[in-house]
């Protein structure tokens, strides 16, 4: 599992760390039933603490990624389909707000980010 942090993002360490777990989950780089690595062994290898890697793994339990096993570490669940799609929507509508916020800034009217979301969903296709 390759995990890169970035200093210059806005996330913080263990929101990164979640979602390109979580990506890697949804991707199948990581199959159900695989274990993660340790908590110890991840922090050690990105040189953070153990308290954002273990923050990282008890978020990606909590949405239902991993569940953990005492003394045994975190296994990858299955994939729930519909929870996936969940975590998608709950991201997309997270973008919808950021734009209608930009939006407001600049006066842009509804009925003109409807249009410029129409245009980009015409030239997706």
């Amino acid at each position: 599992m390759n995990i890169v942090i970035s200093n210059k993002s806005g996330l913080p360490i263990y929101e990164q760390i979640k979602e390109q777990i979580k990506a890697a989950i949804i991707c199948d780089e990581i199959k159900e039933g695989e274990i993660l690595p340790s908590i110890r062994s991840l922090a050690q290898d990105l040189k953070i603490s153990v308290i954002t890697t273990m923050r990282a793994y008890t978020d990606l339990e909590q949405e239902g990624f991993v569940s953990s096993m005492q003394g045994k570490g975190y296994f990858v669940l299955p994939k729930d389909s519909e929870h996936i799609k969940e975590q998608k929507l709950r991201e997309i509508e997270l973008h919808f707000y950021d734009a209608i916020a930009a939006s407001k800034i600049i006066g842009l009217p509804n009925d003109e980010l409807i249009q410029v979301l129409k245009i980009l969903l015409e030239e997706q296709n």
